[in-house]
C-alpha cells in the first residue's frame, strides 16, 4: 500500500537532461560517439559496412584496432573479464552497476562450450567479490550446440551421441546455476529464438524450482515483441507461486524480430511477432505492472531503452510507494547506449545496471551487428542517440 509520503507530489523524472546523461563521458568521448552514431543514421551505409567488418576480420585483415576503437569501444567493456574492470568502476561512481557478458555465440565444439561455462563461472565469482555487479548473464547457445537445441524442441529422437551431449549441456548449465546459488549472484538466461526459446524455458524453469527456494537466483527473459510473452509469464509465474519458488524476469522487447519474420513466413507458420510496436509496448508495460503486482515472489529486470517504460515504471514505484532502492526491482540499458535513461535514474535512486558485452572482438562481431542494425532499425533510437549527444556537445561548448 502506498506510504503517506506518496500523497506528496511526485517529483518530475526528465530524461533530456543531457548533462546528467553523459557526465561519464570526456569531451574526447562524446565526440567519438557523435560520428559513430552519425554513420548509423546511414542504413545503407551499416548494412553494406557490418558485412564487410566481418568478413575483414574472418580474413585476418588489419581492421580490428579500428574496430577496437570505435564501435568496439561504444558497446563492449573489454576483449576479458580484467579489461572491464574500468567501465565497472566508472559506472559505479554514478551509481550504476555492471553486468558482465560474455558475448562470445555461435560456437560448435565441446571444447569451446566448456570454456564458456568457465567464463560464465568466472563473472560470477566477480559478481560476488564486486558489489557493483548485480548480475551474470548466459545464453545457453553458448554452451549448446544450436541444432541440438533445435531437434530437443522439435521432439526429434536423439542419437546415442546426442543423449550424451544433451547430458553434458545440462551438466553445464546446472553447474552455472549451482555456483550461482552458492555465492548469492542472480543470474540471467538469455532470450533467444523461437524455436529454440521453448527448450531454454524448460531449463529455466526446471533450475528456478532447484536454486530458487529461498531467494532469486536464477532469471529468466521475456522477449515481449513475441505475442506469446505475456501470457507464458503469468503461466509461469502461476507455476512458480503453487510450486512455492521465488521467481525471476527479465523483460526486454527483443532482438530476432527480423529473423523470426523471415522463418516464420518461408516455412508457413503463424508470424511469432506482435502485429505492430504499439501491441509490443502495451504488453511490455503490462508485464512490468504484473510484475509489481507479484512483487512478493517476484524480482524483474526492465531491459528497455524506452524511455516511457523507464517513467511509467519508476512513477508506478513511487505511486505504490516501493523503495527506490527495492533490490527486487531492476532497471537495464546497453552499455553505449540511452545513457539518458541509465544515469538519470540511477541519480534520483533506482537501482540500475548496464550490460557490459566482452569477449574478443572477432568473436563479438555478432553482437556489434545487432547493436549497428538495431541502432538503424529501431524507429528514432539512432535519431535519438545522436541528437542527444549532439546537444551535449553544443552545451559543452556554450559552457566553455
Amino acid at each position: 500500500m502506498p506510504t503517506p509520503e506518496t500523497n506528496l507530489a511526485l517529483p518530475t523524472i526528465d530524461f533530456s537532461n543531457t548533462e546528467i546523461a553523459f557526465a561519464h563521458k570526456s569531451n574526447a568521448e562524446i565526440k567519438q560517439a557523435y560520428w559513430l552514431f552519425k554513420l548509423m543514421n546511414n542504413p545503407k551505409l551499416v548494412n553494406f559496412g557490418t558485412p564487410f567488418l566481418t568478413a575483414a576480420l574472418s580474413l585476418h585483415l588489419p581492421i580490428k584496432r579500428a574496430i577496437k576503437g570505435t564501435i568496439f569501444k561504444q558497446f563492449c567493456g573489454g576483449e576479458n573479464i580484467e579489461q572491464c574492470t574500468l567501465t565497472i568502476k566508472e559506472l559505479g561512481k554514478y551509481h550504476v552497476g555492471a553486468i558482465l557478458d560474455y558475448s562470445v555465440e555461435g560456437e560448435k565444439n565441446e571444447k569451446a562450450f566448456d570454456a564458456t561455462c568457465e567464463e560464465t563461472i568466472a563473472t560470477i565469482k566477480k559478481a560476488a567479490a564486486q558489489p557493483n555487479i548485480p548480475f551474470s548473464v548466459f545464453k545457453v547457445t553458448g554452451l549448446a550446440p544450436f541444432s541440438l537445441l533445435e531437434k530437443k524442441q522439435a521432439g526429434t529422437a536423439l542419437s546415442n551421441d546426442e543423449k550424451a551431449a544433451w547430458d553434458r549441456v545440462y551438466d553445464r548449465i546446472n553447474r552455472i546455476c549451482a555456483m550461482a546459488a552458492e555465492m548469492q549472484v542472480r543470474i540471467f538466461f538469455d532470450g533467444e529464438e523461437t524455436w529454440i526459446q521453448e527448450t531454454i524455458d524448460s531449463l529455466c524453469y526446471e533450475m528456478m524450482e532447484k536454486y530458487n527456494r529461498l531467494m532469486p537466483i536464477v532469471f529468466n527473459t521475456y522477449q515481449i515483441y513475441r505475442w506469446e510473452a505475456l501470457p507464458n509469464l503469468k503461466v509461469a509465474v502461476k507455476v512458480a507461486e503453487e510450486k512455492g519458488y521465488f521467481f525471476g524476469a527479465k523483460l526486454v522487447r527483443g532482438a530476432y524480430m527480423e529473423k523470426e519474420r523471415a522463418r516464420a513466413q518461408s516455412m508457413g507458420y503463424k508470424d511469432p511477432i506482435q502485429p505492430n510496436k504499439q501491441a509490443t509496448d502495451a504488453d511490455y508495460d503490462a508485464a512490468m505492472l504484473f510484475c509489481l503486482d507479484h512483487l512478493h515472489f517476484v524480482s524483474f529486470c526492465a531491459g528497455t531503452h524506452n524511455e516511457n517504460s523507464s517513467k511509467l515504471l519508476a512513477m508506478e514505484m513511487l505511486k505504490r510507494g516501493i523503495d527506490k532502492g527495492d533490490e527486487r526491482i531492476y532497471f537495464s540499458q546497453l552499455l553505449g547506449m540511452s545513457d539518458n535513461i541509465s544515469f538519470t535514474l540511477a541519480k534520483l535512486g533506482f537501482n540500475v545496471a548496464k550490460y557490459v558485452p566482452y569477449g574478443p572482438v572477432a568473436s563479438v562481431m555478432p553482437y556489434l551487428v545487432r547493436r549497428a542494425r538495431e541502432n538503424t532499425s529501431i524507429a528514432g533510437q539512432s535519431s535519438r542517440e545522436f541528437n542527444l549527444i549532439e546537444k551535449e556537445l553544443k552545451r559543452r561548448s556554450r559552457a566553455n
